[in-house]
């Protein structure tokens, strides 16, 4: 089997192409999964910190509550 010294190169060059659009596709993927991945941490964050702080505001109004002189009742 001989090879066309012509079309070798061409064929390296279609390869190599193709190997550099995969990687290049690849790299737009995983580029794309971490900016999912980052917005997804940076939400639940942002969430946590405005359940800790609702749970620290009714945590301070209990004990606030609690507190407070207790009435007497009417009889």
């Amino acid at each position: 089997m001989t090879v066309n010294s012509k079309t070798a190169p061409d064929q390296a060059a279609s390869l190599f192409s193709k190997t550099q659009t995969q990687s290049m596709s690849l790299n737009r993927i995983i580029s794309e999964r971490d900016a999912v991945s980052e917005a997804r941490e940076a939400k639940t964050a942002r969430l946590r910190e405005q359940r800790l702080e609702k749970e620290a505001d009714e945590m301070a109004a209990a004990a606030a509550l609690a507190a407070l002189p207790k009435r007497a009742g009417r009889r």
